[in-house]
C-alpha cells in the first residue's frame, strides 16, 4: 500500500478507471486492507464537477448463454453507485448527496454498487437519492448493495472473496456484499432466473470470474432478463388520436445505435398527460431485433433521472 502525496498530477492508471488516480495508485489486498486508511486520508479529492472515465456495464446475454465461467446474482433495480474512499458518487460523476451519518458508515476503500430500497421500488428511491437535504430517516431503510472493488488485485472471483472479508469485518447492516453463486448448467441458470423474477426481482447478472475491473459495456459482464431493455433520447412528441386525442399517443426517439423509432405503449395515463420532455433520456424493453435491426415490440419502462 502506497502513502500517495495529493501534490501528485492525477493520470488514469488502468483505461476506463472510473476515478482519475495516480500512476503509484494503490493495488488493494487482503493483506493490505488494514493500511487503506492511512493511504486514502491524502487522496486527493475530485471537484464536484469531474466526470467517471468509465465504470464496467453490462450488455444483454446472447441466446443459449450458460454460466460456465461466470458468477451469477440477482439484477437489483436501484441506482449505481461508486465510492471512492471518501466521496460516492452515481454513474454520471455527480455526488450523491447522501447523509453524513450514511457515509460514516462506508469503508475506506473504493466500493462499486447499487443504491436499493427492495424490488419494485425503483421510482421511490429515485427521488429518494436526489434529495438535496437528505435526512438520516428517510435513508434508514436504504441499503448499498456491493458487487465490487475498484483497483482490487486479481480477477473479478478473487476481488469477491476479498469484499466478503472486508464486509464481513466491517458489519454496517446498511453494507451488504451481493451474493454471487456459481451455477452448474443452462437449466439451473433458467430456474435461478424463474425465482428472481417470481419475486418480482428484474433478472441476473452474469460476470466473468477472469475479468479485471475495467470501464465500458463488454461481454465480461451480461443480463439476463425476461425481456431486453436499453435506453434512449425522447426526439419528439407524437399526438394521440381516439381515445388518447390530446394526450401522448408515442414518443419518438433516437437510441444509443442511432436508430429512430417510435414507442407507443407502457404508458400510464399520468405519464401520457405529462410525458418525458424531448432531451430526456428513457429506459425501454423489447424482444429481440426486427430484420432491420430495430427492437422489436419496444415499451416504456421509465425516465431515466437527470444526473443518476
Amino acid at each position: 500500500m502506497h502513502h500517495l502525496p495529493a501534490a501528485q498530477p492525477l493520470t488514469p492508471r488502468l483505461p476506463g478507471a472510473p476515478f482519475p488516480i495516480t500512476a503509484a495508485a494503490p493495488v488493494f489486498s487482503r493483506r493490505a486492507l488494514p493500511a487503506c486508511a492511512a493511504a486514502l486520508a491524502a487522496w486527493p479529492l475530485l471537484p464536484a464537477a469531474a466526470a467517471m472515465p468509465g465504470i464496467p456495464l453490462a450488455v444483454d446475454a446472447p441466446d443459449g448463454v450458460a454460466p460456465a465461467g461466470f458468477l451469477v446474482s440477482e439484477k437489483y433495480d436501484g441506482v449505481r453507485a461508486v465510492w471512492d474512499g471518501r466521496q460516492l458518487r452515481f454513474r454520471s460523476g455527480l455526488p450523491v448527496p447522501a447523509p453524513k451519518s450514511f457515509l460514516r458508515g462506508l469503508p475506506p476503500v473504493p466500493l462499486d454498487g447499487e443504491l436499493w430500497l427492495g424490488r419494485g421500488r425503483f421510482e421511490e428511491l429515485s427521488g429518494l437519492v436526489r434529495r438535496l437535504d437528505p435526512s438520516d430517516a428517510d435513508w434508514q431503510g436504504l441499503r448499498y448493495m456491493v458487487f465490487d472493488m475498484p483497483w482490487a488485485e486479481g480477477g473479478f472471483a478473487a476481488r469477491q472473496a476479498l469484499l466478503q472479508a472486508l464486509l464481513q469485518r466491517h458489519g454496517n447492516p446498511q453494507l451488504a456484499a451481493v451474493q454471487q453463486a456459481s451455477l452448474p448448467d443452462r437449466a439451473a441458470l433458467l430456474r435461478r432466473l424463474d425465482e428472481v423474477v417470481q419475486g418480482g426481482g428484474e433478472g441476473l447478472v452474469l460476470r466473468s470470474v477472469d475479468a479485471p475491473y475495467a470501464g465500458g459495456r463488454s461481454a465480461a459482464m451480461l443480463k439476463l432478463k425476461p425481456l431486453q431493455d436499453a435506453e434512449a433520447v425522447v426526439l419528439a412528441h407524437v399526438p394521440g388520436h381516439g381515445r388518447l386525442a390530446g394526450r401522448l399517443g408515442a414518443l419518438q426517439v433516437r437510441n444509443d445505435s442511432g436508430q429512430v423509432f417510435h414507442i407507443g405503449t407502457g404508458f400510464s395515463d399520468a405519464q401520457r398527460a405529462a410525458p418525458p420532455a424531448p432531451g430526456s433520456r428513457i429506459t425501454y424493453a423489447y424482444r429481440g431485433l426486427t430484420e432491420s435491426g430495430l427492437p422489436r415490440f419496444a415499451s416504456y419502462l421509465r425516465e431515466r433521472p437527470v444526473g443518476l
